[in-house]
């Protein structure tokens, strides 16, 4: 029996579990997204994130948990849901205009209401000059676009984006981007990406996995903050015959300063630790080090998805 939904929330994953042998791809794992929110969906290569996508849209049926719409179970969420997949799926032989309009003829929508909508969206994400070009002979970018057209022709309520900005120049990116802010206050929308500063700008929500596990869940800032306080500076070194990496660690530490030491880079964090490089800048010339450079700079979700995830190369 389902229990009460939360209020507010559109989607709501519930205890998710899905396993492919010996091996848990999703593992006991809830979050929820408001209705006009934006949920950006991070983690490493093979964290479930596919897979919880695939249980969302109906195409995959979990072992364990549920996921409700509006507080309910959907039978068919044909109508109320648009899915762009990571990878290219086009008709190669139609031009964009008219897969526009043959895709929201699936959707039981009208011819007239078809093709307003299919016009909209040329216009909406650039492609209106290749309105009668075949998709075939369109840049990969464009390609993308016109996916991402193909999953909002039918108006519908809640977008999921596999890695929509995957194969996009700056221009693009930055358009699709602004494209999916325009939206998303009419739109419940969940994107899965690996540019952490496009999540940043984009997401009102994110959640981090990892091996299947929900690691973090929250606002962009809250993230951020939650990993330390105050600003990164980052310090290249040259390391000298007498270099004393545990007297660094050691001395800066005491100072109250959370240190990490990455090869030939010192990455620093505390408040106001601008008025601190002085004597930063002494323990190092002391241990054995010279400074080759400094970058100061903010938080980043990229600090915090490493900070969660570790450095280690996915497959």
């Amino acid at each position: 029996m389902t229990g009460k939904s939360k209020e507010g929330a559109v989607v709501e994953v519930r205890n998710l579990m899905k396993r492919f042998g010996e091996i848990t791809a999703v593992d006991d794992l809830s979050f929820t997204v408001e209705k006009g929110k934006v949920l950006g969906f991070l983690g490493p290569n093979g964290a479930g994130k596919s897979t919880t996508i695939n249980m969302l849209c109906g195409l995959l049926k979990p072992d364990r948990g549920e996921v409700l719409f509006n507080g309910s179970r959907e039978k068919s969420l044909k109508d109320r849901l648009g899915l762009c997949p990571q990878e290219i799926v086009i008709w190669p032989k139609l031009t964009c205009f008219e897969q526009l309009v043959f895709s929201g003829e699936m959707y039981n929508m009208k011819s007239r209401e078809a093709r307003k909508s299919a016009e909209q969206l040329l216009s909406d994400l650039d492609l209106r000059q290749k309105r009668n070009k075949r998709a075939s002979t369109l840049s990969g970018g464009m390609q993308r676009r016109l996916n991402i057209a193909l999953a909002l022709v039918h108006d519908p309520e809640i977008i999921v984006l596999d890695e929509p900005e995957a194969g996009l120049d700056p221009q693009s990116r930055v358009m699709v981007r602004d494209f999916i802010k325009n939206i998303s206050s009419k739109k419940t929308i969940i994107f899965t990406t690996h540019n952490m500063d496009e999540a940043d700008r984009v997401s009102d929500k994110v959640v981090i996995i990892d091996r299947g596990k929900a690691l973090r869940n929250g606002t962009p800032q809250g993230l951020k903050n939650s990993i330390g306080s105050g600003d990164v500076l980052e310090i290249g070194i040259r390391k000298r015959e007498h270099y004393n990496q545990e007297g660094i660690l050691q001395q800066v530490g005491n100072l109250g300063i959370s240190i990490r030491i990455e090869e030939e880079t010192l990455n620093l964090k505390a408040l106001d630790i601008i008025r601190r490089i002085p004597e930063i800048s002494g323990i190092i010339s002391e241990s054995g080090a010279e400074i080759t450079g400094m970058q100061l700079r903010e938080n980043t979700l990229e600090d915090v998805f490493i900070h969660l995830t570790g450095r280690t190369l996915r497959q």
